[in-house]
């Protein structure tokens, strides 16, 4: 399995620094439909995907 870049994603830095910033809100509404990053979350431990649920305010995790 390849390895996902997205815990060093320069606009999810961007993110975490300035939500409300135009790259911020950018990279927030790509989240919703990017297929790298559902890789990512599902490459994740349950409790990873928990704290990255609860962080980026999204739908809990499928089971």
């Amino acid at each position: 399995m390849s390895k996902h870049n997205c815990s060093r994603c320069a606009w999810r830095a961007k993110y975490d620094a300035a939500p409300r910033s135009f790259l911020g809100r950018l990279w927030r509404w790509h989240i919703g439909f990017c297929p790298g990053w559902k890789a990512y979350l599902a490459s994740q431990s349950e409790a990873e995907r928990r704290a990255l649920a609860a962080q980026y305010s999204l739908h809990p995790p499928c089971p």
